[in-house]
């Protein structure tokens, strides 16, 4: 049931490239919110990571994989996009501050674990910082992306301690994905709950975008 329009574009020009687990479920996820909107991600993600069922660090690592997407994007964009204003610029510099300290805590935490860290993919964010508006549009979908992949994520960790972790990074997600959306004019929180779509619906949509 494949669309002919996404319904967040943005995320379905945006391109992961790498072989492992985490890079992949991450470019699955990329095209499940472009499909069905980044909130609509989460059951496809719970459900994904449910049926590999190797542990709280391979959860780990698909956040890492995530987390490393976000620092690259705003990295990129403080250097790139012209026509922000200064407290514009500042938040893109706060955000990608926090992006790098969740990718150092991950990292930290998968090796307090004996896990090894998944390798960072490298990235392409096709036109997402040609202009203010739409880098701000593309943030606005990656941060409500972080969000629904976070709370696909967590009915997956089995440790207290990691799922406390998760919890602290995810509410920080979710205060940028309001801040983000308050420079947009936007409404910070839209909906008082996530949509849900049917995991069959999500596999077809997602298709034509994961190159594997």
């Amino acid at each position: 049931m494949a669309q002919s329009r996404p319904v967040a574009p943005e995320l379905a020009t945006i391109e992961v490239h790498g072989i492992t687990r985490e890079a992949f479920l991450l470019r699955a996820t990329l095209a499940a919110g472009a499909a069905y909107g980044a909130m609509s991600a989460t059951p496809y993600i719970s459900r994904a990571l449910a049926q590999d069922g190797n542990g709280d660090v391979d959860v780990l690592n698909y956040a890492l994989t995530l987390e490393h997407l976000e620092a690259d994007f705003y990295t990129m964009a403080v250097k790139q996009v012209r026509g922000l204003g200064g407290e514009e610029k500042k938040l893109a510099q706060k955000l990608r501050d926090d992006e790098n300290a969740h990718v150092d805590a991950l990292t930290a935490t998968i090796k307090d674990l004996g896990g090894k860290p998944a390798a960072k993919p490298t990235f392409d964010f096709g036109g997402a910082f040609a202009d203010r508006a739409t880098f701000l549009k593309t943030a606005n979908t990656l941060e409500d992306t972080g969000v629904s992949a976070y709370n696909g994520a967590a009915p997956q960790i089995s440790s207290v301690e990691v799922l406390a972790a998760a919890g602290g990074i995810v509410q920080v997600e979710a205060r940028h994905a309001g801040l983000i959306r308050l420079v947009r004019n936007r409404p910070p929180a839209p909906l008082a709950f996530d949509k849900a779509s049917e995991m069959k619906a999500v596999l077809e949509a997602v298709k034509p975008f994961i190159k594997a």
